[in-house]
């Protein structure tokens, strides 16, 4: 069960890095217990495991110290007893009975022993994995992220034993390691954690009577993993354990392509806004978890823009026009007013972020010379609105907006460019009739992206009208 290995290589990089020589079970009984069981709150919630099985009028946040050391026992027993089910052994079949049924999940049908070391390294394991949105766990078998995760264990325990914090939900370390290993790598080298700073961000969410932690997108804990490995290809397995059990499978991490990405972003619009706009893009990056793994690998395919899709199939134009700015009701406060300025020139804000996350995930898909293509696409849209504008009619509008611009394939489009160079104005004459030579050097896939560009782009200068 891959669970095991991933607890292997933590207790070896835990033994190594506080120089301990301790087994699987000691782990478990002098660390892994004390932090996640041995409290009113418990870190993880196992169905069906000794731990969550009470007798009758137990409560989980009400035993005390001598019966919650019984549950320990008692996994302990069924461990020496050689029980190897689901509820034991965490990651492993529901029942040898009842061979794979929907609760089974990371395993083999390969026949293999199973040592008392591996079960209590799958429960070791089973804090170790990474949640994100779309109801998925990731393992990466990287020594210095599962020491991370391993910091991020007592600093979740601070915070559910902290009164002054609420109640914040119990047995979401999942949850919590996406979002403690996102915020860890997302600052500066050696700063040191800030509590309050941490319970400031985003990381939580206050319900009415609790305080639960969001879950992290799988882009922007792969943005913030990129800092820490910007070289790097590594092996993530993707999973979920439930009612359910879910497996996606090994796929490929590519941290250097979210660094092409950032590097993009910063050579299109300046180092100053991919800086500003970080927070925001990286959220916008990024299919759905399961849609990205069925891709095969974690890389700049997977990171294309939700929304994105409809623009290759339907031929849309997005809207990026300036947003109106409001003006002052009547007997409307001087604050109140200011403050609908601020959120409308947020929402413009937002708007300009959107085509330019659009605009870096298109031009770092095209195969070759992406900053001249990005520049080039500029260059002809500022063209074609000029062609437009100087038509008296509609009918250079919808040549350019029907046709040109939602054409298919390099054949249509380089047909539709004919009655356009006929008719253009001098001064873009030779830009036009070079587009024609450009898009029928481009690969089918290129001449894909490119025309999506080049409607964004031709969106984007409405913005000027």
């Amino acid at each position: 069960m891959y669970s095991t290995n991933i607890g292997k290589t933590f207790l070896a990089t835990f033994n190594r890095e506080f120089d301990k020589k301790y087994s699987a079970k000691t782990f478990f009984e002098k660390e892994f217990f004390p932090l996640f069981f041995d409290h009113p709150k418990y870190m993880l919630w196992h169905t069906n495991s000794p731990f969550v099985q009470m007798k009758k009028g137990q409560k989980p946040h009400l035993l005390n110290e001598e019966e919650r050391l019984e549950k320990l026992n008692n996994l302990a027993e069924k461990i020496t007893a050689g029980d190897r089910d689901a509820s034991v052994a965490i990651g492993f079949p529901a029942s040898e009975t009842k061979e794979f049924a929907t609760t089974s999940g990371l395993v083999s049908n390969i026949s293999q022993a199973t040592d008392e070391n591996d079960v209590y390294l799958s429960w070791i394991a089973a804090g170790l994995g990474m949640g994100v949105a779309g109801g998925y766990c990731i393992f990466l078998n990287e020594p210095d992220i599962l020491l991370t995760l391993y910091d991020g264990w007592k600093q979740y325990r601070n915070l559910l034993n902290d009164p002054a914090l609420g109640n914040v939900a119990p047995n979401k370390i999942n949850t919590w390691n996406g979002q403690w290993v996102n915020y860890f790598y997302s600052n500066e080298d050696d700063v040191p954690i800030d509590m309050p700073a941490l319970c400031r961000s985003d990381i939580f969410k206050q319900e009415p009577n609790s305080v639960s932690i969001n879950t992290v997108k799988w882009s922007t804990l792969y943005f913030n993993l990129s800092k820490k490995y910007p070289g790097h290809s590594t092996t993530g397995y993707i999973f979920s354990l439930g009612q359910t059990n879910k497996t996606l499978g090994f796929i490929p991490f590519h941290f250097k392509q979210a660094r092409r990405l950032i590097d993009c972003y910063e050579n299109l619009f300046g180092e100053n806004a991919a800086l500003e706009d970080k927070n925001k893009y990286e959220t916008l990056f990024g299919i759905h978890i399961k849609r990205a793994c069925e891709l095969g690998v974690i890389g700049l395919h997977a990171l294309q823009p939700q929304d994105l899709k409809k623009y290759f199939i339907k031929g849309e134009f997005p809207n990026f026009k300036k947003k109106k700015f409001p003006a002052q009701k009547k007997g409307e406060s001087e604050d109140a007013y200011l403050s609908r300025l601020d959120s409308a020139a947020e929402k413009d804000k937002n708007t300009v972020i959107l085509f330019r996350t659009y605009k870096t995930w298109l031009v770092a898909m095209l195969t070759k010379n992406n900053e001249e293509i990005a520049e080039y696409s500029e260059e002809i849209a500022i063209a074609l609105h000029a062609y437009r504008d100087n038509g008296r009619t509609n009918e250079r509008k919808n040549r350019i907006e029907k046709d040109l611009l939602t054409a298919a394939s390099k054949k249509k489009f380089i047909n539709e460019l004919v009655p356009i160079v006929q008719d253009i104005e001098a001064e873009y004459l030779s830009l036009i009739k070079d587009l024609k030579s450009t898009a029928h050097l481009m690969t089918s896939e290129d001449f894909g992206y490119f025309i999506v560009l080049l409607r964004f782009d031709y969106a984007y200068q409405e913005r000027n009208n």
